[in-house]
């Protein structure tokens, strides 16, 4: 289970969180984050901090993904190869991080499931969009219904898209039904009120509700500048909406292992 106010692992049944003290509810949110039957699929994440995705098929139902995402499915279920919106839409997701060309998989019998993997260290977090715009960082995308779409989000801030960590380009979600993303290290959901603002160490930022101002803003104080370690910029999110935080992020992550990499000694 994890704690209802900022994301930690628990024990099942746990009644506080030892990470922040937080009392959790009653009845415990299970590990294996269980939706059977949840609107209209049939899903369970599992896997800790090696995430996967098992999604169960009626007859006619799919799931598409980036090309070469799944990890196994049953007989019962049909691959189909391609661009999904044209080249343009294609081009538009590649620069979001995301592959030419997708894949849908359609179960063909009843009761058919496929898994899908994270590529990376973390959380894989199911959004149900019901109508809803969700932004994300690149490459955040792993799996999602046809009625949902992606496609690419180019921030409208020069000062975010240079210096807010993420670029200009990002993911765009919008439509209905089920969407599941990638997040690097544990995640933390906010729910940001009208004008409430949290800066955010630059790639710290999964994914937020359209509704969320993106922006960036420079570091105050030239100590803080030279010494606090954490660059010249900070990125601001402004409510309302929910956003969504995480804790590690890749560029980062491959910092810390490059000091352990074999030199060649040629």
């Amino acid at each position: 289970m994890f704690c209802k106010n900022c994301g930690a692992t628990l024990p099942d049944n746990s009644k506080f969180c030892g990470a922040c003290g937080t009392q959790q509810d009653g009845a415990a949110q299970p590990s294996q984050a269980a939706n059977q039957g949840a609107g209209n699929l049939d899903f369970s994440i599992y896997g800790g901090n090696f995430p996967a995705v098992t999604i169960k098929l009626n007859a006619g139902e799919s799931i598409y993904t980036q090309s070469g995402g799944l990890s196994w499915m049953d007989s019962g279920i049909i691959m189909d190869t391609n661009m999904k919106g044209g080249f343009m839409k294609g081009l538009g997701r590649m620069f979001s991080g995301e592959s030419l060309f997708m894949a849908t998989f359609t179960a063909t019998a009843p009761g058919q499931e496929l898994t899908i993997a994270s590529s990376f260290p973390g959380n894989i977090l199911p959004l149900e969009l019901t109508g809803r715009t969700i932004i994300a960082q690149k490459a955040a995308f792993l799996c999602a219904q046809p009625t949902v779409d992606l496609s690419a989000y180019v921030t409208k801030s020069i000062g975010a898209g240079l210096f807010g960590g993420e670029g200009f380009v990002l993911q765009r979600l919008t439509g209905t039904g089920y969407a599941f993303l990638e997040i690097d290290g544990s995640l933390v959901e906010r729910t940001l009120a009208p004008g409430e603002q949290l800066k955010i160490d630059t790639g710290n930022v999964a994914a937020f509700e359209s509704s969320v101002v993106y922006q960036a803003e420079m570091v105050k104080g030239f100590k803080n500048i030279l010494f606090g370690g954490e660059g010249l910029f900070l990125t601001t999110l402004t409510g309302p909406g929910k956003i969504w935080l995480q804790t590690m992020t890749m560029p980062n992550f491959a910092k810390r292992l490059i000091p352990y990499i074999p030199k060649s000694s040629n």
